[in-house]
């Protein structure tokens, strides 16, 4: 309504300024003479304007008609689209036009504007490459889904569209939460171009969630040959994804397949815990005990870690502490400056009941970094040295608020997780777990129960008081570390 007035405003100050010019050009002396041979010519402002006017008219329409007769001319030469290219170019022009304000307009965050060019550019244009994905994208940012996936779908009838029209739904799909439907369109896209990053991106982390492994090596080797991964980062997450698919044949009873796969992911990368891990209980079920130290030995070097110790001590499960002392020296004699090699052997010392060199060997540790791991042993040692239940209850008091040490934690979000996993499960971020300090001193323990009850077996303990369930799982772990032996 407003622009309508607008217009009429508009046309109204036109006339009364070409009456207003009118008038001032007729009373305006003087005029203009033109003689031809033994003609003269004589005309005054007005007059002299107008002539020009329709001479400026008259040389357009000159033009015109050139341009028309040469289009007719490549016609009868053979050129079939030349007259309707010449009768078209009109529409094009306008086309163009609005299909570039449209673009502008999408960019400049006016929506509304830009589905109103994208379609007049549809009108005008025949080219549904451009104008349709254009309605597309418009419709999208308004939050038109039905008319932006139609757009999308007719992007699908012409070969040069249909990737960007699988793109446009994909992302459609994972927007609605539509995984399964999503996942399919990626596999297309992925086939038909499998160097596009952000497609191979997407289907890995589409693959990864549904727990196709295999499928997603396959994706990360297209990475690799792409250029897109560097080759030590390509081995990495190679090896995560191996070591996945060998959980995933374990639980489906397939322990031959499982060990196998198990194996080969620690191959890939010898300092990924958990695949030095389950390799090594892989190797163990075949009866190669030899092969399993030497995995675990040799990622211990690289990182020491309670997994690995847990794994180290499923090789001889039934033998004496002192025999596992001596047998875990395989261990302990590499890195034994490292915090956990140091917390490892106090333990299979409070095990042995030797309770000083425990003492020795856990060092300054519950001083310089006080985790609830190494106060729960230092409650153990006071224990077993015979000390009063107040020292040792003074310990287990500092265990509470103490933090837990190193934990499975999210370089991206810094979610604490109690065991590794291939994906984070709060952010959905991609081997993105490393055992460190959590940044806050909450969340679950890496360990459940830490590595004591492992490697000195269960045993009766006796009830404890009315303590914080934190407190009381505590209580348990001294206590079962320090727990007599029977009476033969």
């Amino acid at each position: 309504m407003l622009w309508s007035l607008l217009k009429v405003v508009l046309f109204i100050l036109a006339i009364a300024g070409l009456a207003y010019g009118a008038g001032v050009l007729l009373d305006t002396d003087g005029g203009l003479r033109i003689s031809v041979a033994d003609y003269e010519f004589t005309l005054g402002p007005l007059a002299a304007v107008i002539i020009a006017v329709l001479a400026l008219v008259g040389l357009w329409l000159v033009l015109r008609v050139i341009g028309l007769i040469v289009a007719t001319l490549r016609f009868l030469n053979g050129d079939e689209t030349a007259l309707s290219r010449y009768f078209d170019r009109n529409r094009e022009r306008k086309g163009y036009q609005a299909l570039t304000e449209g673009l502008v307009a999408l960019a400049s965050g006016e929506e509304r504007l830009a589905l109103s060019r994208a379609q007049k550019a549809e009108k005008y244009l025949a080219k549904p490459e451009l104008t349709t994905l254009l309605v597309a994208q418009a419709a999208e940012a308004l939050g038109d889904g039905k008319r932006a996936s139609d757009a999308y779908k007719a992007l699908l009838s012409d070969e040069k569209t249909r990737f960007v029209g699988i793109r446009g739904l994909l992302k459609q799909k994972l927007a609605e939460g539509d995984t399964d439907t999503a996942l399919k369109l990626a596999e297309k896209a992925f086939e038909m171009k499998p160097r596009h990053a952000e497609t191979q991106d997407l289907l890995l982390k589409l693959q990864a969630d549904h727990a196709d492994w295999k499928g997603a090596r396959a994706t990360l080797g297209a990475k690799l040959k792409a250029g897109a991964l560097p080759r030590d980062v390509y081995r990495r997450r190679d090896a995560v994804l191996a070591l996945q698919e060998a959980r995933t044949v374990m639980d489906d009873a397939a322990s031959i397949e499982a060990r196998e796969a198990a194996i080969e992911a620690n191959r890939l990368s010898p300092d990924l815990i958990p695949a030095a891990a389950m390799a090594a209980r892989s190797l163990i079920a075949k009866g190669n005990k030899k092969e399993a130290t030497r995995i675990l030995k040799k990622a211990w070097a690289t990182r020491p870690h309670p997994d690995l110790a847990a794994a180290f001590a499923e090789i001889e499960p039934e033998e004496t502490p002192v025999e596992r002392l001596k047998r875990f020296k395989v261990l302990t004699s590499v890195q034994p400056e490292d915090e956990q090699t140091r917390l490892l052997l106090a333990e299979l010392l409070v095990a042995a009941d030797d309770f000083p060199a425990a003492r020795r060997a856990l060092g300054g540790i519950v001083d310089s970094h006080p985790t609830q791991r190494a106060l729960a042993i230092m409650a153990a040692i006071e224990r077993g040295e015979g000390k009063d239940d107040a020292v040792v209850r003074g310990w287990l008091t500092r265990a509470l608020t103490a933090p837990r040490g190193p934990q499975w934690c999210c370089d991206k979000c810094q979610a604490i997780h109690a065991q590794w996993a291939p994906i984070c499960d709060n952010c959905g971020g991609f081997d993105t777990l490393s055992w460190r300090e959590a940044p806050e001193n909450t969340g679950p323990s890496a360990t459940g129960t830490e590595l004591l009850p492992l490697i000195v077996g269960q045993a009766t303990v006796d009830d404890t008081n009315d303590l914080p369930r934190e407190a009381e799982d505590i209580t348990l772990e001294a206590e079962e570390i320090t727990e007599p032996p029977a009476k033969p």
